[in-house]
């Protein structure tokens, strides 16, 4: 908090009662105080008690402060596009000797209403004209040592009339309820997965809700862009005698692309006493009691490459079998029975012991912070969606005790097919929560979250496919957003970050209140082209990345070094960012490159770009190949545990990687388990971690690891 001399204050207290009386503004007879109490965001916020929003709620004896720099921001959301035509800033002794007003349609391009130069602080009240939903006060130089602080900031105007967005309805036509007496449930299952079993890169997005009860004699198959979930608070609430299956019968018994798709929140007892679960990547199992075991290979044993199971209870045994890795987190097990190349445990009861150096398992007692994923429920007859509370040094699962608060339907707008991204902006901007069906959903602009503690939900995959270059979703350097259930896949034209959590420079501290982002998935290319320089950046603190697969396809439609291009999978700018469960593949340049400060990885999956065309194209800094996972030079402490990075280069095979992972060597920096692989021989690694560890060689596929760096 900043403190202020005596004298300071005196002398300014003395310079108030020497002026006459101020009294609020008053607009022209015909403009509307359209910014009170909506929603306001700011560069940073000097401490909890001056947060951006008592700018904005009609108190004078509240007031937002900011950072003490130069370039510092308040931005207020109407709400609606609006004709603007006053702006008042009722300034505190920390004015803005330089400012400029500015307003946008969107919220990232901005025009300029008014500059003011040598402001003298007290009260603005500025005439401007000018149409947009946004409208910020951007500052150029303080007045004072301090920051910049405003009791108040009006904006006057008209709206365009725009009737509000309402909350809660149906859950649109790809969303199937049923319960225990729903006729030819069978029926239901086996339509749907006939439809989406193949369908890798197809259009159909489909969502199972089992309302609360006993199933009997039920098989699931799961395909493609397929969520199954039960709508009972607690797992045991929603019971299934018989399978809920993912197999690779579609891909000759191949599992490596079994992708998109999910289960939630039931119980099952395996109609032969285990169930079978063979996945790859972006397909969560998430808050499942398995009263039996769990077998996560294709039948036959084919290849299989996943995956993650978070908040689940397995009575019985789980085999991976052919599962090259795997992640599981917060749950327990009757036992597992073996492993191919990273097989890596948090805060699971019953876990084997690490033994890396000699085998696959790295196994941490608890996971250090943790926060399920939000989930539809129903409450008598009527839907909520419950958001669990943050656990730290989690072990086990969070229910039945199920701590955390329940949202009414009513409280989301439910996003259907053919919705504007204009209509999801000002359902945002009126406080609502978003709960997208399952469809697919082009933006023309970028959704912009703004407000603390929004829940964003996806069904069924929901797909966000951003057009003509914007970005599909900024969030707001803001607590408590959680982001969970959704793709992002790239449009044609380049986006330059598909999702961007808070502001670039964001300094505020959200460790009581963390951001998550949970089953967002991010698909570059294989759907068509698909163009974006940055997948995922994350600029706000604390933030938890908990399962998540940054995709660059390497397969599909509009594939190529160029044609699908996307340098970068993840960023992380933000200090005290946590990622469990991270899955990033084939970027052009960096997979992963840590700029924060204090960031920990516990488990990380990697494949280098295939296409690369040679070695040259791939070459920086005198470093052939770009690190899969890369920690800033400038960085003096992060952690990570169970990492793997495996190269496939296809288009040329004599290419030698210089290193999976390129880190720092200070004693801040904390390497465990990691392994570099050549997948059958196309191409080569130098070394494991900078200049440390063995090289591959052959056609074995045979890992080189470090168990310990440095």
């Amino acid at each position: 908090m900043r403190l202020r001399s005596l004298g300071v204050v005196l002398a300014a207290l003395a310079a108030l009662l020497a002026l006459p009386a101020v009294h609020a503004p008053v607009a022209q007879a015909a403009d509307t105080l359209l910014s009170q109490g909506k929603a306001a965001t700011a560069s940073s916020e000097e401490n909890a008690g001056t947060a951006a929003g008592n700018a904005v709620d009609g108190n004078t004896g509240t007031r937002w402060s900011s950072g003490f720099t130069d370039d510092q921001w308040l931005q207020v959301d109407l709400g609606a596009t609006a004709q603007v035509n006053q702006v008042v800033l009722n300034w505190e002794t920390a004015y803005g000797k330089d400012y400029k007003v500015q307003i946008s349609a969107d919220g990232s391009s901005w025009t300029d209403l008014q500059s003011v130069t040598a402001g003298d602080g007290g009260t603005d009240t500025l005439t401007v004209s000018g149409q947009g939903r946004y409208v910020r006060m951007l500052g150029v130089h303080r007045a004072t040592q301090w920051g910049y602080s405003l009791w108040e900031f009006q904006v006057f105007g008209t709206t365009t009339g725009t009737p509000p967005v309402q909350g809660g309805g149906d859950l649109g036509p790809n969303v199937i309820v049923v319960d225990p007496s729903t006729p030819n449930l069978q029926a239901k299952f086996d339509s749907v997965f006939a439809q989406q079993e193949s369908a890798q890169f197809g259009t159909g997005r489909y969502q199972f809700l089992l309302k609360p009860g006993t199933y009997n004699g039920i098989n699931a198959q799961i395909g493609f862009y397929t969520g199954i979930s039960g709508l009972g608070l607690n797992p045991d609430d929603t019971q299934i005698n018989g399978d809920v299956t993912v197999d690779a019968g579609w891909f000759n018994g191949n599992a490596t692309q079994n992708f998109w798709r999910s289960a939630e929140n039931f119980a099952i007892t395996p109609s032969n006493g285990t169930d079978r679960w063979a996945v790859a990547q972006a397909a969560p199992f998430r808050r499942i009691h398995v009263k039996g075991g769990l077998n996560l290979a294709p039948n036959g044993y084919g290849w299989a490459s996943g995956g993650y199971i978070a908040d689940s209870k397995i009575d019985g045994t789980v085999g991976p079998y052919s599962q090259q890795q795997w992640y599981t987190r917060d749950s327990s097990v009757g036992g597992w029975t073996n492993g191919v190349w990273n097989m890596t445990f948090s805060g699971v009861q019953g876990a084997p012991a690490t033994d890396f150096a000699t085998g696959s398992y790295t196994t941490l007692d608890n996971t250090p912070v943790s926060r399920e994923k939000p989930f539809l429920y129903l409450d008598g007859s009527a839907y909520k969606v419950f958001v669990p509370a943050k656990r730290t040094n989690a072990r086990g699962v969070s229910w039945p005790a199920n701590a955390g608060t329940s949202i009414p339907l009513d409280q989301f707008y439910v996003v259907k097919p053919g919705a504007t991204a204009a209509t999801i902006n000002q359902a945002l901007a009126q406080g609502l929560n978003l709960l997208f069906t399952p469809g697919i959903y082009h933006l023309n602009q970028t959704i912009n979250v703004t407000r603390a503690n929004t829940v964003v939900l996806g069904l069924g995959l929901a797909t966000l496919v951003p057009d003509n270059g914007v970005d599909a979703m900024h969030v707001a350097d803001v607590d408590g957003v959680k982001l969970a259930g959704f793709l992002i896949d790239a449009g044609t034209v380049n986006s330059d970050t598909l999702l961007r959590i808070g502001d670039p420079g964001s300094t505020a501290d959200h460790s009581a209140n963390p951001t998550s982002m949970q089953d967002v998935f991010v698909r570059i290319g294989g759907a068509g082209p698909g163009l974006a320089t940055n997948s995922v950046v994350v600029n706000s603190n604390n933030v938890i990345i908990d399962h998540t697969w940054l995709w660059r396809a390497d397969h599909g439609s509009g594939v190529g070094w160029d044609t699908n291009r996307a340098d970068y999978g993840l960023r992380v700018n933000g200090n005290d960012v946590l990622a469990t469960g991270l899955f990033v593949e084939h970027f052009n340049k960096y997979d992963v490159y840590w700029n924060g400060e204090r960031g920990r990885t516990i488990f990380f999956q990697n494949e280098k770009a295939y296409d690369a065309p040679n070695a040259a194209a791939i070459t920086h800094d005198g470093v052939v190949g770009y690190a899969a996972y890369k920690v800033a030079d400038t960085v003096t402490t992060h952690e990570a545990w169970g990492l793997g990075s495996y190269c496939n280069y296809t288009a040329d095979p004599s290419i030698v990687q210089s290193n999976g992972f390129q880190v720092p060597t200070g004693s801040g920096i904390k390497m465990h388990d990691l392994l570099v692989i050549s997948l059958g021989g196309m191409g080569q690694y130098a070394h494991v971690v900078n200049t440390t560890g063995s090289p591959t060689s052959g056609t074995s596929t045979t890992p080189s690891k470090v168990v310990q760096f440095p």
